[in-house]
């Protein structure tokens, strides 16, 4: 039985990066259509959470608050680095970078988490053929970012942002093994939502953008009324951000913070297989090379003894 959750768990894993994957096609046409990176975080938060509160409220033994302020405190810290900061950094940081350092950076997020998780959890350090594993993952990804293209230009404070994004998803998968234990995933979830709105207020107020307004000069319900906007917005919403984020932290608690984090290097594998069937984009042998070496790596970094979080 436990074997047989594992494997649905890898599976899962694998599918929300294979969605994430994706988004960035939806994502680039709320872009093209006026919205700002933080009216889509918004809006889709918005979506989610209201799906997943109704759901919560239809549940018996529908809870508010967490048992304790402290493990209050601590959905508070989902809630940013799983959401407001990551995702502010992670947009703001392709507007002063290249969206291929952005790319290699925040994918590279496996490695920070191992090394932040491991230096808190003995029981989750790797061992050397594991961490041979996640070099090589990491390496593969080098690979199917560049795509041939060994150049980088470097910009110290584009590339902060993205790493800074890295580092928020790396501090959201070690609080997460904290919260894991005390709490159901969609508590979790839900509280990720709330806090990561709720921590948009300051920033809107701060920048003095407005919400209801587009980039285009148009209002922000204008734009909505349009079919294929709404279409896609609710796709990140709905199934992008709610239905994402519950398996992604359901996924965290049948294997592990570590290993399920590992799966953040399918992502621009994903992404190139999508923009190939949907936009055309060649396949080259470096996407190839570099998705042997991810695989490999992911293999090497599975094949372990099965830890406990403590």
């Amino acid at each position: 039985m436990r074997t047989n959750t594992r494997l649905i768990g890898h599976i899962v894993a694998f599918l929300v990066v294979a969605v994430w994957g994706s988004t960035f096609v939806f994502t680039k046409l709320l872009l093209l259509s006026g919205l700002s990176p933080a009216q889509i975080f918004t809006l889709r938060f918005i979506v989610a959470y209201a799906l997943l509160l109704a759901f919560s409220l239809c549940r018996h033994g529908h809870r508010w608050m967490a048992d304790t302020w402290k493990d209050e405190l601590l959905m508070v810290g989902l809630g940013l680095t799983g959401g407001s900061m990551y995702f502010l950094t992670e947009n703001e940081a392709m507007n002063h970078t290249t969206t291929t350092n952005t790319s290699l950076i925040v994918c590279l997020c496996p490695l920070f988490a191992t090394a932040l998780i491991g230096a808190v959890y003995k029981t989750e350090r790797l061992r050397p053929s594991q961490m041979l594993g996640t070099v090589l993952a990491a390496l593969g990804v080098v690979v199917v970012v560049l795509n041939g293209h060994f150049v980088l230009h470097l910009s110290p404070l584009g590339d902060t942002l993205a790493l800074s994004a890295c580092l928020c998803w790396a501090v959201y998968s070690l609080l997460m093994i904290s919260a894991n234990k005390r709490y159901d995933v969609v508590f979790i979830t839900r509280k990720v939502f709330f806090y990561g709105l709720l921590s948009m207020i300051p920033y809107y107020l701060l920048t003095g953008n407005d919400f209801l307004s587009t980039n285009h000069g148009s209002s922000l319900l204008e734009v909505l009324r349009k079919p294929a906007i709404l279409t896609n917005l609710l796709f990140l919403g709905c199934v992008a951000s709610m239905i994402c984020f519950v398996a992604w932290n359901w996924a965290m608690k049948v294997l592990g913070a570590v290993t399920t984090t590992n799966y953040v290097y399918v992502n621009p594998i994903t992404t190139i297989l999508f923009a190939w069937m949907i936009l055309n984009e060649q396949i080259t042998i470096f996407f190839l090379l570099g998705t042997l070496l991810i695989l490999t790596g992911m293999y090497l970094a599975e094949n372990s003894p099965r830890h406990t979080n403590k």
